[in-house]
């Protein structure tokens, strides 16, 4: 029995590659399947099935094209409705892998056909269970994510986890491993932990969801507590999960269009498309196209493209480092955005060879910031989640979280110059695109974030543990 974790950190996300007797399990795929089937061949096996933990709402799976390719089943569990063909398991149903079995266990709250797959070894014990979004480590999946029917409320879909939770899962011998979907970083929960693998018996012990003398009503104020909008992309990514998307290897070739200098600026006239900057936020603040948007592939990149640009059918195009063109569209495509027009060839150092109006940030280093602020009272303002911000920040700063920025934007001054910064520079430069973008430019980048500013005199707020919040 061999069990691979493919771990994909941009978006967090945990892929499964089951196999035993020559016969594979492919569980949560990414949309680019190329991996998985470049593995089973090199190993001279079968795939045989694709198991769905639930309909993804953070990503597009490769479930459809992976099915295509090899003829193996899209295997779902209750209560999902999929507009493409699929075995719909029910609850306890078992499937036989060589001679390993994975048995399908209903866990509704996270979403309604949730479910975690349980792996019996050859002697029949239980050996894994790969959770997806129903537990993660030192977290449970959030309850407000799924397309509600009727009536359901995330309180409903909370109580429902409670149940899943306590009644398949906790009952469970403490040596069974726990594979989850997600890691620190996903936005399908609140707290998760940077470990990607642990034993029940642990979450048991550490997981504030798992606790015995847990109470539903407990368990409901606490999953529901402090839940933050989710992103606006999350339903259509659920949607191309449902009824089914074009082919990766298609998207990637109507969108690896190289264009002129002259060409670009053209689509970009002429076109709805955003224009899309990917580099280092460095390379970003010394020169860039003018209104052109920030999110470098360093960061978080793709869930910041999903909860900024929003809606996967807005047209793009981008500007990458040299050779950098096929991951970013790669990237793009595992959140649903497919409408790459094109990418400027030769990057941005073509469109300065050309002679093309650009702009840049104005940009200082924390050192520089505390002599600022020791002589003048200067707006700043603090773009990090309102978490980081209540557990330590500036003094006198105000907080505008960068992921809802659009609506803070009649808070920032027209005229005074102000600052800007986060923890350590990547998000703070995609405040500055966004606010250029809107035509403000009375502001200054504050260079390392937070954590440069810490290592100042800039008096901040007295430390508050992020867990007692």
């Amino acid at each position: 029995m061999k069990i691979e974790q493919i771990y994909t950190g941009c978006i967090s996300q945990g892929a499964y590659y089951i196999e035993s007797e020559g016969e594979v399990a492919i569980i949560d795929p990414l949309r680019s399947v190329t991996p998985y089937l470049e593995k089973a061949a090199a190993n001279k096996a079968t795939i045989k099935y694709i198991f769905e933990t639930h309909f993804h709402a953070d990503f597009v799976s490769g479930h459809v094209t992976l099915s295509k390719k090899t003829g193996a089943p899209i295997i779902y569990g209750p209560n999902a409705v999929t507009s493409f063909e699929a075995i719909i398991a029910t609850d306890g149903q078992v499937f036989k892998l060589g001679n390993i079995t994975i048995t399908v266990l209903h866990t509704p709250g996270h979403t309604l056909e949730s479910s975690v797959y349980l792996l019996k070894d050859a002697s029949g014990k239980d050996h894994a269970i790969f959770s997806g979004d129903t537990l993660f480590l030192g977290d449970v999946g959030r309850p407000d994510l799924a397309q509600k029917t009727g009536s359901i409320t995330a309180n409903d879909l909370a109580g429902y986890l409670f149940d899943s939770l306590r009644n398949k899962i906790m009952p469970l011998a403490a040596d069974v491993i726990v594979y989850p979907a997600h890691g620190a970083g996903s936005s399908c929960g609140k707290n998760l932990s940077k470990e990607t693998v642990d034993t029940l018996g642990n979450q048991k012990a550490t997981n504030y969801a798992l606790r015995s003398d847990m109470t539903k009503e407990e368990f409901i104020k606490e999953v529901t507590d402090g839940l933050t909008p989710p992103p606006k992309y999350f339903p259509l990514n659920v949607q191309m999960n449902k009824e089914g998307y074009e082919d990766f290897a298609d998207v990637l070739a109507r969108s690896a269009q190289a264009l002129s200098p002259a060409a670009f600026e053209s689509a970009a006239n002429d076109t709805e498309a955003v224009v899309l900057d990917v580099r280092h936020q460095d390379a970003f603040a010394k020169g860039h196209i003018p209104r052109s948007i920030f999110i470098g592939l360093d960061g978080g990149f793709a869930p910041w493209v999903g909860a900024l640009i929003a809606d996967v059918k807005q047209p793009l195009l981008l500007i990458t480092p040299e050779g950098m063109e096929a991951e970013a569209i790669t990237r793009l495509s595992r959140v649903g955005f497919d409408q790459v027009l094109g990418y400027l060839k030769g990057g941005f150092d073509a469109w300065k060879k050309a002679s093309k109006e650009y702009d840049t940030v104005s940009t200082i280093a924390a050192t520089t910031f505390k002599e600022v602020k020791a002589n003048h009272e200067v707006p700043v303002f603090d773009v990090r989640k309102e978490g980081e911000f209540l557990s330590e920040h500036v003094v006198d700063a105000h907080n505008t979280p960068l992921q809802s920025l659009n609506e803070h934007l009649t808070e920032f001054p027209e005229k005074e110059t102000f600052y800007v910064h986060c923890a350590g520079g990547y998000r703070s430069m995609i405040a500055a695109s966004m606010l250029k973008n809107r035509g403000i430019h009375n502001f200054i980048d504050i260079g390392g974030g937070f954590a440069a500013i810490k290592e100042t005199a800039v008096p901040v707020s007295d430390f508050v543990c992020p867990s007692t919040l």
